[in-house]
């Protein structure tokens, strides 16, 4: 037995649709992604072990998150999921944390970006039982 299989992965419960766990991975992906980042900004501005703690778990858990999220979607799927999730949080902890101030446009481009990604996680494939 490897090793490594004493790590479960994490598994959603059988009832749960494909998309519905992929988009929960998605939204969990980036918001531990978020925290890594500003784990890592902490710790780059004070060198104290706490933020260094912190970011190394929050990204170990990530890891261990993604991997199980492949059970359910495709990779690039996840991929590109998180990535717009994560830009999205970014943006929003940019402008009510730090007060910068975004034309509409760009919000206009986010919501259709976030659109665009729901129909990649909510559409049918036509795969038969492939992930969502």
């Amino acid at each position: 037995m490897n090793t490594l299989d004493l790590v479960p992965m994490v598994r959603a419960p059988a009832a749960w649709p494909a998309p519905l766990v992929a988009t929960i991975a998605v939204v969990a992906l980036a918001g531990l992604d978020l925290v890594g980042a500003v784990a890592a900004k902490e710790w780059a501005q004070s060198r104290g072990l706490l933020p260094l703690a912190a970011g190394i778990t929050t990204f170990v858990v990530l890891w261990w998150v993604y991997a199980s999220s492949l059970q359910y979607a495709e990779l690039a799927v996840v991929t590109m999921g998180w990535v717009v999730v994560l830009q999205v949080g970014l943006v929003l902890v940019d402008h009510f944390r730090y007060a910068v101030e975004l034309p509409a446009a760009k919000w206009v481009a986010m919501v259709v970006a976030l659109a665009a990604q729901a129909y990649l996680l909510l559409a049918p494939n036509g795969l038969g039982d492939a992930p969502a």
